[in-house]
């Protein structure tokens, strides 16, 4: 494939226009880890969702780059002075099964900013055409899809969960043929990076040690330039996204969070939260809960998160085992101690939180209980996980809504009256933290599946409203009681899909 006469003609636009200063470390420092390449020229570039935020923390004059010239180059057909565009390679397991090549098949690294923090970011454009990866696929994406994703991550970041975010949403004027014909889009999405377990797997796989090493010293120096000059660097390394991918999988799972489809290749090594396809948050709680059509096994149900990511963290353990030091059995236990860190790290990192969302201060023997007691109680009454803990930070303000949501209400008496015990001589500052970590708003599918429908019908405004909602989850607001419950039973069963 001769990539490069493609380059050339699409550099024929450099839209010197537009002051974006990309930065290209990932290209200049992991040769043949990628395949250059850029996206189609959209035949009617227009942008339907901008970040304006997002845009000032990357730099950016947002009256400038929210332009027509800024439309194509956000497309992916233009390719911007400086930058180097390119096709990342990796593999993953899939649903258990290995595939040894994935790589972006219907998405682009455009390059990399320097945030107003000193902090290196890509972007990433999702939906803008072939690459060499895209195994018969045409590369482009929806504009529903696309539009999901700009609503789940606006609510992570919201939630203070770490995620990739959505610069832009980009209409390209063309329809994309799915089992229907629908709009295209292209996501720019915003990451620390896009490394993932998979980037790792991919050169394992082929028994490359070299290119290993290469990639985790890449990592460690991006994400974890602490441990660069360390003797123990690799193992470290893997302690350090042990940590972060428990202290994540704990965060989004008490929001009520269900990724749906966490293979190798969507665990990024920053610990951010990748890819809104089939996510969901849960109504009522149900730790089997699974809404992706494709997790016909249940593999990423709700409850089973922690062991899929302990199970990923051992897929990236496996990749470098050949850096880790001794024999190989020496390495093995090395790495193995790391794997079996990841449930003791979790378990802390959920239970922490878990009081704050209870409300309670310090830490006793009883706190586990009482958090898994009440958590069955909402199961055995499919009680509304969202609705649940606000009305419970209510209820510590002296407010007794709490047994209205319950048919049955001798079980949540008694462990309202445990929970109040517990709360006797709780901090000053419990209450407020109960406030900022209880959502009024989370993405619920059936207002999401909604403002998508009208989006895709010509009317942004229902989408609008529910990303304003969202990027103020923890303050309710008069008039919009629909947006704080569950969807009616009608809704239900509900599945979500790839959509790309």
């Amino acid at each position: 494939m001769d990539i490069g006469v493609d380059m050339r003609e699409r550099r024929a636009m450099t839209l010197e226009e537009l002051p974006i200063a990309f930065e290209n470390s990932y290209a200049e420092s992991l040769e043949g880890f990628y395949v250059p390449t850029a996206g189609d020229r959209a035949p009617a570039p227009s942008f339907v969702y901008f970040g304006d935020s997002l845009a000032a923390e990357l730099g950016l004059n947002a009256a400038v780059v929210k332009s027509d010239a800024g439309a194509r180059l956000l497309s992916g057909g233009y390719v911007p002075k400086g930058a180097k565009p390119l096709a990342m390679a990796y593999a993953g397991h899939q649903f258990g099964g290995f595939s040894p090549q994935l790589g972006d098949g219907r998405a682009l690294l455009l390059g990399e900013l320097i945030d107003i923090h000193g902090g290196r970011r890509d972007v990433h454009l999702k939906g803008s055409g072939k690459t060499p990866f895209s195994r018969g696929g045409d590369g482009k994406a929806a504009l529903g899809p696309v539009l999901r994703e700009v609503i789940f991550g606006e609510a992570m970041h919201a939630f203070g969960i770490p995620t990739t975010r959505a610069l832009a949403a980009v209409a390209t004027g063309e329809t994309v043929d799915r089992i229907d014909d629908l709009p295209g889009a292209v996501l720019v999405r915003v990451a620390a990076s896009h490394l993932r377990v998979g980037t790792f797997q991919y050169f394992a796989a082929q028994g490359d040690t070299a290119r290993v090493r290469q990639l985790a010293d890449y990592a460690i120096s991006r994400h974890f330039p602490e441990l660069v000059a360390g003797s123990d660097k690799y193992l470290l390394f893997l302690r350090a996204v042990v940590d972060h991918q428990a202290a994540l999988i704990a965060q989004w799972m008490l929001v009520g969070f269900i990724h749906g489809v966490m293979n190798t290749d969507n665990m990024t090594i920053s610990g951010e939260t990748i890819d809104y396809g089939p996510c969901a948050f849960m109504d009522a709680y149900d730790s089997a809960t699974v809404f992706s059509s494709i997790d016909r096994q249940g593999r990423y149900a709700y409850g089973n998160q922690p062991a899929m990511a302990r199970w990923n963290i051992a897929r990236l353990a496996e990749t470098l085992l050949p850096l880790l030091g001794g024999t190989e059995e020496e390495a093995i236990a090395r790495a193995t101690a790391e794997i079996d860190r990841f449930t003791s790290v979790f378990d802390e990192a959920w239970l922490a939180q878990m009081r704050a969302k209870l409300g309670i201060s310090g830490a006793e023997p009883g706190d586990l209980a009482l958090a898994n007691d009440l958590l069955a109680l909402l199961q055995e009454q499919s009680i509304d996980f969202t609705r649940f803990f606000r009305a419970l930070y209510a209820e510590a303000a002296g407010k007794a809504t709490v047994p209205f949501l319950f048919a049955a209400q001798e079980g949540i008496a008694a462990w309202l009256g445990r929970w109040s015990k517990r709360r006797e001589n709780a901090e000053r500052e419990a209450l407020p933290r109960m406030a900022a970590v209880n959502p009024v708003y989370v993405p619920r599918n059936h207002l999401v599946e909604e403002a998508i429908a009208a989006a895709v019908a010509g009317d942004f405004a229902p989408f609008h409203t529910l990303i304003d909602l969202l990027r103020a989850p923890f303050d309710a607001r008069d008039g919009f009681d629909r947006y704080a419950f569950g969807a009616p039973q009608s809704f239900y069963p509900y599945r979500t899909f790839c959509g790309t």
